[in-house]
């Protein structure tokens, strides 16, 4: 049987108190892991990217991420076990509101982390990504956050559109988005693709103080199409619920949980 395992987490990377040892913390861990593919979002200073990388760069020689002023771009990392074959960064169109709280992600430029490697004779297409912070917790469609984020989800479905039909496609990372919603349905039709999680409602963002409950819902994704000539098992689930001693502190890897997902056929 062949298989192909992957994990993405938004992994909280901006400066602040405990960051360094947790994303130590979190590259020791992923050194030791049996991960094909990493996706790791939120990676917001180049600091931050040289940690990670040279903590599990034995299990992850090839890296993928485009450089840009203070940190990569996008705040996106993708650490893979198999060559790369190409990677490129495709910046969102609408890059969200600078005179909104949204001006942090116009800042880091957020958009697309496409990269291509060879599994055997299949070829794979992984697509990481963030999307724009809704900071309102509101999703209707008048929402201009909500707004944003569907142009942002059209896009990546245009991408995901003109793959070839025999790869396999992956798309993953934070889209800040809850499962059930609007965006979310128009996405998948738009796509084609198929969410490895699908109906599970478990929260993978934990709010910080004062956030309300509201925003404790799915919003991280890995989502896949695969080829006709391929039929996958798929299973995933939740990594990093629960804390773990960081540095003699017990402390979650992130505000974030990860999502574990196994391809085999």
């Amino acid at each position: 049987m062949e298989t192909f395992s992957l994990l993405t987490l938004n992994c909280f990377g901006a400066p602040g108190m405990g960051a360094t040892a947790r994303l130590q913390y979190l590259g020791q861990h992923l050194n030791r892991a049996d991960y094909a593919i990493v996706c790791l979002q939120e990676v917001q200073t180049h600091r931050y990217r040289r940690l990670l990388t040279r903590t599990c760069g034995d299990a992850y020689p090839a890296q993928a991420h485009q450089t840009f002023i203070h940190a990569p771009k996008g705040g996106l990392l993708t650490l893979s076990q198999f060559a790369l074959e190409k990677s490129e960064f495709i910046l969102f169109q609408k890059r969200g509101l600078w005179y909104t709280p949204a001006l942090a992600d116009w800042i880091l430029h957020k958009g697309i982390l496409v990269t291509h490697l060879m599994l055997g004779e299949l070829p794979v297409v992984v697509m990481n990504t963030h999307l724009t912070a809704n900071y309102t917790g509101n999703w209707s469609r008048q929402n201009v956050f909500a707004r944003q984020e569907h142009h942002e989800l059209m896009q990546i479905a245009e991408v995901v559109n003109e793959q070839p039909a025999d790869h396999l496609v992956i798309v993953c990372g934070d889209f800040n988005i809850p499962r059930a919603s609007w965006l979310y349905d128009s996405f998948i039709d738009a796509s084609g693709l198929t969410d490895s999680m699908a109906g599970d409602q478990r929260p993978t963002f934990r709010p910080h103080r004062g956030m309300g409950s509201k925003f404790g819902v799915p919003i991280d994704y890995v989502l896949y199409r695969a080829p006709a000539t391929h039929a996958p098992t798929v299973t995933a689930d939740l990594q990093f619920a629960d804390k773990v001693d960081i540095a003699g502190r017990s402390a979650y890897v992130s505000d974030h949980m990860a999502i574990e997902t196994r391809f085999g056929w």
